[in-house]
């Protein structure tokens, strides 16, 4: 994922659903890698289950894509703890992405291919 800061967000669509959700995250405030984890756990009911590893690589990409950013915030119970947080322009590619997907679903509905009872 190339640097784009400051320009259209939709280069960047569509997103990676790992990437989304860890925006998703972010989006409500500031957290560190463990709460990312469990807010994502938390948010998908427990289906999604995220390893360290992959979080970190994730984080560093969307760091150098300019959508997040680390925080200094001084943590009382472990100052060990890297902070991250959502850029302006981080924002703005979390609700491009949500407005595709919300056209997907549109899609999904107006064809009624949810099983039955799912549908609007």
């Amino acid at each position: 994922m190339p640097s784009t800061t400051g320009s259209d967000p939709l280069a960047l669509l569509p997103l990676r659903p790992l990437e989304f959700s860890i925006l998703l995250a972010l989006a409500e405030e500031d957290r560190y890698g463990y709460d990312i984890v469990k807010r994502i756990a938390e948010r998908s009911g427990g289906s999604v289950r995220l390893a360290p590893g992959n979080l970190y690589q994730v984080l560093d990409r969307l760091i150098v894509s300019g959508l997040i950013e680390t925080r200094e915030r001084l943590d009382q119970q472990d100052e060990r703890r890297r902070y991250y947080g959502i850029t302006p322009f981080g924002r703005r590619v979390v609700a491009a992405e949500a407005a595709r997907l919300e056209e997907v679903m549109r899609t999904v509905h107006d064809l009624q291919i949810l099983p039955t009872g799912r549908n609007r």
